[in-house]
């Protein structure tokens, strides 16, 4: 199997589902060239082709994740990208298990020299085979419904490091409580990558934005002055007050 084989295969049991068109930007190549490659992957049952994606065979990650991924999939593209032309060649980074850290992750593909800590299993895939990429997978026990790492390994890899940039995601943001997530295990690891980082970026959509109803009851760390927020859109105003502490940067969809 080629080493363009391996990397299609990789992504698509990764997220189950994956454009054709999207293919051919984590590989840097045409729709062409993609469809070329996969036709004795489809042939062998590695893949199962539909109109314009591939379907991974493998039940590798269970549809939360995949569900999370659909979700709002253009602002997440569109912060992406943003987040990407941010971040210079030979930087470090930590990146949390969110569906945009995801694909801040695939937009990173197109960067060089880069160092990334994560407990994502999904983003050490998309970016350890990138050429002169080193890739530190923090922890050892994977949860089965995202493939993220929160057991004592994954704490002690991420406090032995120290990077440019921690790239964060959040559940829910509410204008009083700030950033939010629903499990403890996510804040513990929002706080140690922010610990290890020289600056925070939180990547968070503007469906996250929510001021009333049922919300996570748990609260991610403030963020300081110098660091960013990337949105796809202008919060309300009912968020000025949260927001005036950080940069606020709006993601333009391509």
């Amino acid at each position: 199997m080629s080493k363009h084989e391996q990397e299609i295969l990789s992504t698509v049991n990764l997220r189950g589902t994956v454009t054709v068109t999207e293919l051919a930007q984590i590989l840097d190549v045409s729709d062409q060239t993609v469809r070329r490659i996969v036709i004795p992957m489809v042939e062998r049952g590695d893949l199962k082709k539909v109109h314009g994606a591939l379907v991974s065979t493998q039940n590798l990650m269970d549809p939360p994740f995949l569900a999370r991924m659909n979700k709002n999939r253009t602002a997440k593209v569109a912060i992406a990208n943003c987040i990407a032309d941010l971040i210079n060649d030979g930087a470090s980074l930590a990146i949390d298990t969110g569906s945009t850290s995801g694909f801040v992750a695939q937009a990173l593909r197109r960067k060089k020299n880069l160092t990334i800590v994560t407990n994502s299993a999904f983003t050490a895939s998309t970016l350890s085979m990138v050429e002169g990429n080193r890739v530190f997978m923090a922890g050892t026990q994977l949860r089965t419904h995202d493939g993220a790492a929160f057991d004592r390994a994954a704490f002690e890899v991420i406090a032995r490091s120290s990077v440019d940039y921690a790239i964060l995601s959040s559940s829910q943001v509410h204008p009083k409580l700030g950033f939010l997530a629903y499990d403890q295990c996510e804040v513990d690891i929002s706080r140690a990558m922010m610990e290890i980082a020289g600056h925070t970026i939180m990547a968070v959509d503007g469906s996250k934005f929510i001021s009333d109803g049922v919300k996570p009851s748990l609260r991610l760390p403030a963020l300081q002055s110098e660091d960013l927020i990337v949105c796809d859109q202008q919060p309300g105003t009912v968020f000025s007050d949260l927001l005036s502490g950080s940069k606020l940067v709006i993601a333009k969809a391509d």
